[in-house]
């Protein structure tokens, strides 16, 4: 199916997200869709799935001029959309979350759908279980329910929106195998990314937008430095990996046995000195996030101790308030879910975390100090505006923003997914002054580009088992891989020797 734009314009308030874009994109492409955050990718690929109307433009669908208000229209034109958190109900089995906005009487056939299902996930080589329930999938798997949701309610165009965030390499690769077999039988792919090298290695042609406008289209070869230049303005610095100064010890683990709902870990040892970043890798489900929720309190050990400082504070079965007023902070991946408040404006949220004393709230020295913080870290926003109106990049900005001084220990999840080149680059900028001033930092991340550029040393998570630390320097993708499949862990004491 083609699907062509034509001047679609979308305003929120004084932003203009959408300004005026046009392009068209034959069948049996895989086009990608770039753009720094806030280029305003979503908010065009949401108005092609029904879920924004455009304030000015038109849709076409091989020539004829469609009318799309929301996603029901959408799946009934042929255009399925997989955000970036797949929309499913994870309390739901898989058939029952499969069969969710089929057309039909109260009951529907699930035995009929259940047969179809199958017949489905064989034709793309997946492995779900239609009577599992949805919250025992890895993100990956999701993807791949929901894709196929997609394709059995008709989706002749299927928008994917930052697909590979959060997902393993051979997850991603699954997932690019099936996006070229789709293409190859018509269907028509927009894939929306902020990363260069998944839209060099799968898309045919490549979609530029900047600031809520058209900058371009390349094909096939494409130029690599054009493209960076053609989605943020200029060229970005390269970044180079400063030399570590071990300070004093800041956490210490000892022996940490941990159970959670599908995993247990055992016996974790753990030395995390001032100034040093730590990275956790592993599979999603591998226990690196249980493992960082029990060095914040948020979760208890059921074997071990947990201390602070050179004088071996002991806080093992502290909460996570009592690690807080030691020096430790905690930023989750759910930015919305779980660290922000939606509906609530950056002032507010500033005079959440400051404590602001008193009876009445001064307005005008919170309003100041959301003017300041939003300059000293750049969000592009105002002190009214409310945090869901931010994009991801201008959220993650805002919790470093939330975070007080001095710090000993940083904790944080997935800290630049779903972002820019830009935003990335200045994320860790921000995280490496607080390193500077001796705070340390532990960080979970599924990029192995990332947990290598960043980390001093790296824990390897695998099926509830630890690697003890291993100096980054020792490792490159292709090994930090292998290990994270569950390969080459006979070979790694001459590594923890030299940790």
């Amino acid at each position: 199916m083609q699907v062509e734009l034509r001047g679609i314009t979308k305003c929120f308030g004084a932003l203009r997200a959408n300004d005026n874009i046009s392009f068209t994109v034959p069948p049996s492409t895989i086009e990608g869709i770039l753009g720094e955050n806030g280029a305003g990718k979503s908010t065009l690929m949401k108005i092609l799935s029904g879920f924004y109307s455009p304030d000015s433009g038109d849709i076409l669908l091989d020539g004829e001029k469609v009318k799309i208000d929301t996603p029901a229209d959408a799946i009934l034109q042929g255009i399925g959309m997989l955000h970036q958190d797949p929309l499913d109900f994870p309390p739901l089995k898989v058939i029952d979350d499969f069969i969710l906005g089929e057309k039909g009487g109260l009951l529907p056939n699930r035995k009929r759908a259940s047969k179809e299902f199958k017949e489905l996930s064989a034709r793309f080589d997946f492995s779900i279980d239609p009577e599992s329930y949805v919250d025992t999938l890895t993100v990956g798997e999701r993807q791949q329910l929901e894709i196929l949701r997609l394709l059995w309610l008709g989706a002749r165009v299927l928008i994917l929106d930052e697909p590979t965030t959060g997902i393993s390499l051979p997850q991603k690769e699954k997932l690019f195998a099936t996006l070229k077999k789709l293409a190859a039988e018509g269907m028509t792919i927009l894939f929306v990314s902020h990363k260069l090298e998944d839209v060099e290695a799968l898309c045919s042609r490549a979609t530029v937008l900047r600031q809520g406008k058209l900058i371009g289209t390349m094909e096939l070869p494409f130029a690599t430095k054009a493209l960076v230049e053609m989605m943020f303005g200029k060229e970005m610095p390269q970044e180079s990996k400063t030399q570590l100064k071990m300070g004093m010890n800041v956490l210490n683990a000892k022996h940490i046995d941990l159970d959670g709902v599908r995993i247990q870990i055992k016996g974790v040892d753990l030395q995390v000195h001032a100034g040093e970043v730590i990275g956790l890798a592993g599979m999603e489900g591998s226990g690196q996030t249980l493992f960082l929720s029990a060095c914040a309190g948020l979760s208890q050990p059921v074997g071990g101790s947990f201390c602070l400082d050179e004088e071996e504070k002991d806080m093992t079965g502290q909460t996570y308030h009592e690690f807080r007023k030691k020096g430790v902070a905690y930023l989750p991946a759910a930015r919305l879910e779980q660290a922000l408040i939606p509906g609530l404006s950056l002032t507010e949220h500033f005079i959440l975390s400051e404590g602001m004393r008193g009876f009445f709230i001064d307005r005008k020295k919170a309003e100041d100090l959301a003017k300041s913080r939003i300059a000293l870290y750049n969000i592009k926003g105002r002190p009214d505006s409310t945090v869901e109106s931010l994009s991801g990049g201008n959220q993650q900005r805002a919790l470093l923003a939330l975070m007080r001084d001095p710090l000993k220990l940083i904790l944080v999840e997935h800290p630049t997914r779903g972002l820019d080149v830009e935003s990335t680059i200045y994320i860790w900028g921000k995280l490496k002054e607080r390193c500077a001033n001796g705070t340390a930092i532990v960080f979970i991340s599924s990029d192995l580009d990332e947990i290598l550029k960043y980390s001093d040393r790296v824990l390897v998570f695998f099926a509830g088992r630890v690697t003890p630390p291993l100096n980054a320097s020792s490792l490159n993708v292709e090994r930090l891989g292998r290990l994270i499949g569950g390969k080459d862990w006979d070979m790694l004491e001459t590594e923890a020797a030299h940790a």
